[in-house]
């Protein structure tokens, strides 16, 4: 992975490849209970994907099982010093970054409820899995459909979703393309939701970001 990285991107980003919590994804076009179970002992984060070939004209993938794994694990190798790179939990060794967690723990409960809520709307399909990191509280199926972020001091969740703004009509403090802005997360649309209003607003952006629209 560090070959390839070194050959299409250069030396400089194959060094600051952040191994401290690398993540597998097994792909096969089946998986036992068994399968299941051995990723759960192993205690890695690792995703087990499954995908069906339907004649060459259509792939499937369906996500089977997702172990978040523990930062605490030995790694899977043993990395070179990387400048700035930290953990999930990093935050919680006296690091000037705060995490995610320390965010939401500050928050008002009246935030909190309001999250509660978007929670429940991004985890409403059952192969959704959520995954505390550093910055950010990931929402994903195959990859990414959401992440959020807390704001304590504006009353803000920051979501950004895996929707083209460009399908958007972009309303001034809510909704703006992130494409080429340097943002935490992942998605090139941003949503700042500040009430019920504002969830509900969000409610069909949240939908076609987990449908993949």
């Amino acid at each position: 992975f560090e070959s390839l990285v070194k050959e299409r991107l250069g030396d400089e980003a194959a060094r600051a490849v952040d191994w401290s919590m690398p993540r597998v994804v097994c792909i096969a076009g089946d998986f036992t209970l068994h399968d299941a179970h051995a990723v759960e002992e192993i205690g890695r984060r690792i995703d087990l994907v499954s995908y069906r070939d339907f004649g060459g004209g259509l792939l499937a993938l369906q996500l089977v099982a997702s172990v978040p794994g523990s930062a605490s694990a030995t790694p899977l190798r043993t990395p070179a010093p990387i400048a700035g790179a930290r953990s999930a939990d990093a935050a919680s060794d006296g690091s000037t970054v705060k995490s995610v967690r320390q965010f939401y723990d500050e928050s008002p409960q009246s935030l909190r409820d309001l999250y509660a809520d978007l929670d429940a709307m991004l985890i409403s399909p059952a192969d959704v899995q959520k995954e505390f990191q550093l910055h950010y509280v990931a929402y994903r199926r195959i990859k990414n459909v959401a992440t959020v972020r807390f704001q304590p001091r504006s009353h803000t969740l920051v979501v950004r979703l895996a929707v083209n703004p460009d399908t958007v009509e972009l309303v001034e403090g809510f909704s703006r393309d992130v494409r080429r802005i340097g943002c935490l997360g992942t998605g090139p649309l941003e949503l700042r939701i500040r009430s019920h209003e504002d969830l509900s607003r969000a409610g069909e952006l949240v939908r076609r970001s987990i449908e993949g629209r």
